[in-house]
């Protein structure tokens, strides 16, 4: 065992629904690494985030994940950013490197990995069309893998403007900008997969659901929710009702928390411990 000390942890606000903690600090005890993982709540429009990164940057904390609502606002307070991050204009990693603050985002490979685990069909090549609900941080980094793999793409926001200026930002001229309502929703036409990326549903507000209820999902769609708490939002519990198949963000979640402390650490992340986790805690 190294005698060195990571102090990691996640920054966002609220972190009360957060399962983090506990896939690190399990990760940290089987690879035989001393350290921990903590909670840091940074308020929007407060000194917060900023004292935080500071403490990256000064060698008191050696690496933050970053959640809902800064994986775009902490963009301007880092140095630089790695490939994946600049492809998804948000971060959700950020590391030291030669005392300068390092963006990474983790999402994009973590979203495209399960993704192609939970519909290998979806994997084949040829022209495919998901939809993607919200416009933050979380979609940036579904849109940007989406994109990079081939899909046609339509955006459904509650704020068009900030899909505007996603498909904007990435560059993705042919995608479709709609309103996140039935009318919206149903003017996108066929899809084969609907990505929620809206905090609509996740705890403690479990009864949210992005999808209106009047409206039917499409025949045949897959439906990915990032949200993995509840296990079973009302969005996939609809999905499942009208025999479509339907994920979770679980595995997403795994695995760019395994990603995320591998760059931390220089060693490869007990992906299946993380997952007995997750499973324990479902």
């Amino acid at each position: 065992m190294t005698d060195k000390v990571f102090h990691l942890g996640l920054t966002g606000f609220p972190l009360g629904h957060s399962l983090s903690p506990a896939l690190h600090t399990a990760a940290l005890q089987v690879m035989r690494l001393k350290g921990e993982y903590g909670l840091y709540p940074a308020a929007p429009e407060t000194a917060d985030l900023q004292c935080l990164l500071e403490r990256v940057r000064q060698g008191e904390l050696d690496g933050l994940n970053v959640t809902i609502p800064h994986k775009q606002t902490v963009l301007p307070l880092l140095d630089a950013l790695e490939p994946a991050a600049r492809a998804a204009g948000a971060v959700n990693v950020i590391f030291r490197r030669d005392h300068l603050l390092i963006g990474d985002n983790t999402d994009l490979p973590g979203f495209l990995s399960d993704l192609q685990q939970q519909f290998p069909h979806l994997a084949v090549p040829g022209q495919r069309k998901a939809l993607v609900l919200g416009a933050g941080g979380a979609a940036r980094a579904v849109c940007a893998a989406l994109h990079s793999a081939g899909w046609q793409l339509c955006l459904a926001a509650r704020r068009p403007d900030q899909a505007a200026g996603l498909i904007t930002d990435l560059r993705l001229s042919s995608a479709e900008n709609l309103p996140l309502d039935a009318a919206g929703l149903s003017a996108c036409g066929s899809v084969a997969l609907i990505v929620n990326a809206t905090p609509l549903g996740m705890a403690p507000n479990p009864q949210n659901n992005p999808w209106p209820a009047s409206l039917p999902l499409p025949v045949g769609a897959c439906i990915y929710d990032l949200i993995y708490n509840p296990p079973a939002t009302r969005l996939l519990q609809q999905a499942q009702q009208a025999g479509l198949a339907a994920s979770s963000g679980a595995g997403m979640l795994v695995e760019q928390a395994a990603l995320a402390l591998e760059r931390w650490t220089g060693r490869p992340a007990p992906r299946q411990v993380m997952k007995q986790v997750l499973n324990n805690w479902r």
